[in-house]
């Protein structure tokens, strides 16, 4: 429902598919923003959404919007060119939909300046991100470039630091935050690419002292992120 909420209240939605057979405030909630933003609502079956959300939990609302309009490195670049201290987010090889749409949650809580996705071999924007973000996904500027190497280059040039997530490196504690700051978070196992590595400045590392070898992305994301921000915010 917030994603749905948030979207409406963003002015992103076509279409709002309501299942026939709930009440409740909730839907007169729904029903009467739909009616503010003029977006027309139907009401369907229970099997109907399920059908719409791809066997999704969809609370019993779906809404319909545009495709997603990705920005361009450029825009991000932009946006942290008068900045002293900001972060970008990189993804790298992550297609957990809800690892993303935990990071883009935690990014807009802790004022991340955008993130960066490769359009292959990582989840895009898709409704399972939109419904777990809970609406960051409408705040959060997010480039989708088609060379991750290359636009590592691109961030250097424009005065960046590159960072990765590692079992071996600096850790989080100790990390210098100052500056022009480029997180990359790698799929879980996999970590980061091995040539995407090698243009890393250095490698942050979350103590663990229990059983597992590895945290969730999105937390280990998280984590770092308010490391980040506990500096500046």
């Amino acid at each position: 429902m917030h994603a749905v909420t948030d979207s409406l209240m963003e002015n992103l939605g076509n279409k709002l598919y309501i299942q026939d057979d709930i009440r409740g405030k909730n839907v007169d909630k729904l029903k009467e923003l739909a009616s503010e933003k003029k977006v027309g609502i139907s009401f369907v079956s229970k099997d109907k959404l399920k059908e719409m959300s791809d066997g999704g939990v969809h609370q019993g609302f779906v809404l319909k919007t545009s495709a997603y309009a990705y920005k361009e490195l450029s825009d991000l670049l932009a946006i942290t060119q008068e900045l002293d201290n900001p972060l970008l987010i990189i993804i790298d090889g992550l297609t957990d939909p809800h690892n993303l749409g935990s990071i883009l949650r935690t990014a807009d809580a802790t004022g991340v300046s955008g993130i960066i996705i490769p359009k292959h071999r990582s989840v895009g924007v898709t409704p399972v991100v939109v419904k777990t973000s809970t609406g960051a996904v409408n705040h959060m500027p997010i480039a989708r470039v088609t060379n991750l190497s290359q636009t590592l280059d691109k961030l250097k040039d424009a005065g960046f630091w590159i960072f990765g997530t590692d079992m071996d490196g600096t850790p989080h504690h100790k990390w210098q935050t100052q500056g022009k700051l480029a997180l990359i978070i790698g799929a879980e196992g996999a970590g980061i690419t091995p040539n995407i590595k090698k243009q890393v400045d250095e490698m942050i590392t979350i103590p663990m002292v229990g059983h597992v070898q590895s945290l969730n992305a999105g937390v280990a994301a998280g984590i770092l992120m308010y490391e980040w921000a506990r500096n500046f915010k």
